[in-house]
């Protein structure tokens, strides 16, 4: 395996918040559509479920599943997260310069594992996921040390941490970055192993699922869902996804239904509140903010909403959240 280092974004925090290009934005649309859809399906399958939870047990390492078109942090709010990733995860900064380091992460793991090594010191490593020869995604581990951190390392990631403007105590930061977990070279190989393994199994799952897909869902269906998610910030009528899909909206209306098993509302209600669930994790933004970046017309409806699918309000889900 090899491994790199990556360098921080040196810009201003206005710079940070530009939208930044995902590694792989997949050549059709459709076809990175397709890439999310499958491993939105194996990340929640039975098999993939019991060994995530069995990994994490074992390894106390976070692990994540991702396709390749995703552009976000893929441990960020998981179980076994890193203290101090989690603290750096509030500011857009250091999530700019996170975000680098997957991206390259991801590059160099299109075909074998890869491990990198970010600016404060911590290792990541994605191994590819492959339908055929296609590459659908990768499994990924880590924010772990490969030696026990020292005092010089520690000095070196506050540098970075005051460069990214986190305003947090020396002693929090301290705290959180020798709290990290500290696996040695021959216990990180294991476990690079056994996602390896265990990347070839899902490659012959993801055949069968994607085979269950294209006889489950029309492509109509499909193709809705695409829509939805691309326009799910914005007022999305019913009426206007059945003309993206060239149907009547009365028969769309009854194909969605059968096919998904809920009506259009509760559907796109349940992706926006997915959306609101990845932002209530930043303490900084506004619960009134969140409602409306992810598509809620009022605070009103987004908690009313909310609740009645998570079954408490958003400021109880993100004080239970910051809690842990």
């Amino acid at each position: 395996m090899q491994t790199i280092f990556a360098k921080p974004e040196t810009g201003t925090e206005s710079a940070d918040r530009t939208p930044l290009h995902p590694p792989y934005s997949g050549s059709p649309s459709e076809n990175g559509t397709s890439n999310r859809a499958l491993v939105d399906a194996l990340a929640n399958s039975r098999t993939y479920r019991e060994y995530e939870r069995a990994f994490g047990d074992m390894t106390g390492l976070p692990i994540a599943l991702q396709p390749v078109e995703t552009w976000q942090l893929p441990h960020h709010g998981k179980r076994n997260e890193n203290p101090l990733c989690a603290l750096l995860s509030k500011k857009s900064r250091a999530c700019a310069a996170c975000l680098q380091v997957q991206e390259r992460l991801c590059r160099k793991a299109a075909v074998e594992a890869e491990t990198v090594v970010c600016p404060v010191g911590l290792c990541d490593t994605a191994v590819p996921v492959h339908m055929s020869e296609r590459l659908i995604g990768f499994l990924q581990i880590g924010q772990v040390f490969r030696k026990k951190p020292t005092e010089a390392q520690f000095k070196k990631a506050v540098a970075f941490c005051n460069k990214w403007g986190l305003d947090v105590s020396h002693e929090v930061l301290r705290k959180a970055f020798f709290s990290g977990k500290v696996v040695s070279q021959k216990e990180h190989e294991s476990a690079v192993k056994l996602l390896s393994i265990f990347a070839q199994h899902l490659a012959m799952l993801s055949n069968q699922v994607f085979i269950q897909q294209e006889n489950a869902e029309p492509p109509v269906i499909t193709k809705a869902r695409a829509y939805i998610h691309e326009h799910q910030t914005e007022e999305i009528k019913l009426g206007h996804v059945a003309k993206a899909v060239n149907m009547s909206s009365y028969y769309f209306c009854k194909m969605f239904k059968r096919v998904t098993g809920i009506n259009f509302t509760d559907y796109v209600a349940r992706i926006r509140i997915e959306k609101s669930k990845n932002l209530l994790l930043n303490p900084n933004l506004r619960v009134s903010e969140i409602a409306f970046e992810v598509g809620f017309q009022s605070l009103t409806h987004f908690n009313r909403v909310f609740k009645k699918i998570l079954g408490q309000s958003p400021t109880e889900y993100r004080a239970q959240l910051l809690a842990h």
